[in-house]
């Protein structure tokens, strides 16, 4: 696998170099397009979670709050002020002076009609998860709202940063039935407050912004320098690569290793290897309603553990900015600890603790993926090493996800960025907390879950989920993997810096 990673590396810097430097379309226009394979489906973190649709919507919609990632502290956006006035109480002064896209001016109307839209679960926002945490909104001055919560919860502001954008009163209730009566709430048109505005949206094709040049002047997101910018949904790498060495399209991210090394030997581009807040894992059927109950037994999961040598796989597959991860978070979160159960890579190991399940020949299973191919495929090489078989399922990720959620998988290598929020809850919590996404069901881990997803006090909540993470690798009930890096190749000529959080901010780029 690795040989082959190294000759497709070589063919392609080959090829780069009968490749003419080509006239540069971006700086002419002072526009941006990027391009990745991910369908954008909606423009707004409610009804497509994608990193894609996340990114997009901090361009075109606002927050109240905002992450300053490089000063690591949150700094007022649609709100001026915000206080906390009891453990489940936020209160914020609502900034003067802004309009959305459509022209009409914002207020706290928006801000209770948004959160209280986004409460109630018949609405079927897909982050629905990341917001049990919210009561209601409620108007309290002429341009003062709060925010009541169900219960207390630290790392409210994190959340209402990066995935709860402001929209407009009656946003959503524009919205068409389809034909089972149901409103498809994601084709409504977006319409932020952002520092772009989209002129142009074609579900699963291209999403086009113009720069909004009306855009409030003092805050964090202002006077962005582009013009304008561009997503286009390509679907093939080579075909992204080709469009980039052409000038059709200015940043990628996303491609291999060694693609992002050849491309960087063009004089014209730069690729950058940066971490990210996203890891690789894998998810077993503990409950053995999959159609096997192999993943049922600790021992079994925790052989599947010293098959794979993750070090391996992060080093070839990922790059040097790759990291090991033992627990089942972000190690730059809020809340993750290192000092969990190990699982070193051991195949002798490995196969005592198949043989004392049971399985000292190994077993077949079927294994799902959806993201990085090289990836699952060195897994499912570990694992055949120590008897394990495994027959590969390839689907898209909701596909996949939807399943695991429903039973029918027995074991999954999956993947997870927290919406790039620095706080354990965003994942721990998300997987082990007790909703739909919780493979274990363990009432020992849920109850130190909730008690640090309560507490206020930081080193309470530190102690609450290491406990829970602790248990969490003791039993196996995932398998961390590895830290996900970024490949980012580009336009030499744009000025362009990726974050650990994985969010490109194009509103802070310019061309040099």
């Amino acid at each position: 696998m690795l040989k082959a990673a190294l000759s497709t590396a070589t063919a392609l810097a080959a090829s780069l170099t009968f490749l003419a430097v080509p006239a540069f379309a971006g700086p002419d226009d002072n526009s941006v397009t990027w391009a990745a394979e991910r369908e954008v489906t909606a423009v707004d973190t409610y009804y497509d979670t994608s990193r894609e649709a996340v990114v997009l919507a901090q361009h075109v919609y606002d927050g109240l709050v905002y992450w300053d990632q490089e000063e690591e502290r949150f700094l007022p956006l649609l709100a001026t002020e915000f206080r906390q006035i009891d453990p489940v109480t936020l209160e914020f002064d609502l900034r003067e002076g802004v309009a959305f896209h459509d022209g009409s001016s914002f207020g706290p109307e928006d801000v209770v009609y948004t959160f209280n839209f986004i409460a109630d679960e018949a609405n079927g926002v897909l982050n629905y998860g990341d917001i049990r945490w919210l009561k209601n909104a409620e108007q309290v001055g002429e341009r003062t709202v709060r925010l009541n919560m169900n219960e207390p919860f630290p790392a409210v502001l994190s959340y209402l940063a990066l995935v709860l954008p402001i929209v407009s009163e009656g946003h959503f209730d524009a919205a068409d039935a389809g034909s089972d009566g149901k409103k498809r709430f994601a084709a409504v048109p977006p319409n932020g407050t952002g520092p772009y505005r989209v002129t142009e949206f074609s579900a699963g094709d291209r999403v086009v912004m113009a720069r909004n040049d009306a855009y409030f002047a003092d805050g964090p997101k202002s006077a962005p320098p582009l013009d304008a910018i561009t997503y286009r949904t390509i679907n093939d790498a080579s075909t992204q690569i080709a469009e980039l060495m052409t000038s059709g399209i200015d940043w990628i991210w996303g491609i291999s290793n060694d693609q992002a090394e050849a491309l960087g030997q063009a004089p014209h581009l730069t690729s950058v290897n940066a971490p990210t807040m996203r890891i690789s894992y894998l998810t077993f059927d503990i409950a053995g309603t999959s159609g096997t109950d192999v993943f049922t037994k600790p021992e079994v999961r925790r052989a599947v553990g010293h098959a794979i040598d993750r070090a391996q796989i992060a080093r070839f597959l990922m790059g040097e900015n790759s990291d090991v991860v033992n627990a089942a978070c972000h190690p730059s979160q809020f809340g993750c600890t290192g000092d969990v159960t190990v699982y070193d890579h051991d195949p002798e190991k490995a196969r005592a603790l198949l043989a004392e399940a049971g399985y000292p020949d190994g077993f077949t299973v079927d294994l799902y993926g959806y993201r990085d191919r090289p990836v699952t495929e060195a897994i499912m090489n570990d694992l055949s090493k120590v008897g394990i078989r495994t027959n590969l399922n390839w689907m898209q990720y909701s596909a996949t996800a939807n399943l695991i959620r429903e039973g029918k998988v027995p074991v999954a290598n999956m993947t997870w960025g927290s919406s790039s929020i620095p706080d354990v809850s965003a994942i721990t919590s998300y997987f082990f907390g007790g909703g739909p996404d919780d493979p274990a069901n363990d009432a020992e881990v849920q109850a130190s879950i909730h008690e640090g997803d309560l507490a206020s006090d930081a080193e309470t909540r530190r102690a609450a989920y290491a406990k829970a993470l602790q248990r969490i690798a003791d039993q196996a009930y995932w398998l961390p993997l590895f830290s996900y890096t970024k490949n980012y190749t580009f336009d030499a000529r744009l000025d362009f810096s990726p974050s650990a959080d994985e969010m490109p901010r194009f509103y802070k780029s310019s061309w040099k």
